[in-house]
């Protein structure tokens, strides 16, 4: 892999508004042989017009009209005609740094046995400041998603899974992706700077994702991927007789004299210390 051609793919619904911004960071970028393809997820708004522009301004950017249809088709129909050896996922309302793709495919050149790059994070937007992120591990990845969408793989790979799974309309489909990517090996490498923007909105897929919706998700990946949950969590006795341990430990701590005092102790100390602290502010 010599100097790879990188395909960064931007679905759109509703976003026309921060296409700019995402795109005009990828023509920013340091690193040249790269193409964008957005994807028009049947949007209502003004993407296409957004789109266009861009079009215009320089041959690498490339559009493609879908019906709405969700984030995982779009993007598997914008991986699909990718010609790049290397893909970046990318939403229409977040940006990247400069260097995230030249230090990225680098990585690829250096270590073609390599499954994923990415790197740390920023919110910007409603709210702002570093995204902290648990330490990537296979068994961190079975508790929570710990890579946000914008990362490197290679296009084999994403074609070896089947892609993004379509039935994941209402959310949690990159956590699932990376779980159907790693789940088997692969390294793993996260550069040690920033160079991905998350935008933070008070509404989005992921705040408005219900209760319900998000019981039913967890209910789908449990079975798609038991192997997987199973190896890195044990198995449901396993965790039942954990759960049972942790309880049986704590009621008997709380029957305990000592413990109760010493919980009472320390928690009117914090709050006393709290209270001076805010006194003399």
């Amino acid at each position: 892999m010599n100097n790879p051609l990188v395909s960064i793919v931007v679905p759109c619904y509703n976003q026309g508004q921060y296409l700019d911004e995402a795109l005009q960071s990828i023509l920013e970028q340091t690193y040249e042989n790269w193409e964008c393809i957005i994807v028009n997820d049947g949007s209502p708004d003004n993407t296409e017009e957004e789109a266009k522009k861009w079009i215009l301004k320089d041959t690498r950017f490339k559009y493609v009209y879908s019906k709405n249809k969700g984030v995982s088709h779009a993007r598997n129909l914008g991986i699909a005609i990718a010609k790049g050896e290397l893909i970046l996922p990318l939403d229409a309302d977040d940006k990247i740094g400069q260097n995230y793709i030249k230090k990225g495919s680098e990585l690829f050149q250096e270590n073609p046995s390599l499954k994923l790059v990415y790197c740390l994070a920023m919110k910007f937007g409603d709210e702002n400041g570093e995204w902290n992120l648990p330490v990537f591990s296979l068994e961190n990845l079975s508790k929570d998603n710990l890579i946000f969408c914008s990362a490197l793989y290679k296009k084999t790979d994403w074609y070896f899974i089947g892609g993004y799974d379509e039935q994941m309309k209402s959310g949690l489909e990159d956590w699932e992706f990376w779980i159907s990517l790693l789940k088997n090996g692969g390294e793993v490498v996260q550069i040690k700077e920033v160079e991905f923007y998350y935008r933070i909105k008070k509404s989005s897929r992921q705040t408005d994702l219900t209760n319900d919706n998000r019981k039913s998700l967890f209910e789908y990946m449990s079975i798609k991927h038991a192997d997987f949950f199973v190896k890195q969590l044990g198995t449901f006795k396993h965790l039942d007789s954990v759960i049972k341990s942790t309880k049986s430990e704590f009621k008997n701590k709380l029957q305990s004299k000592k413990f109760v005092i010493d919980l009472f102790c320390t928690t009117f100390f914090h709050f006393s210390i709290f209270g001076l602290y805010k006194k003399n502010k």
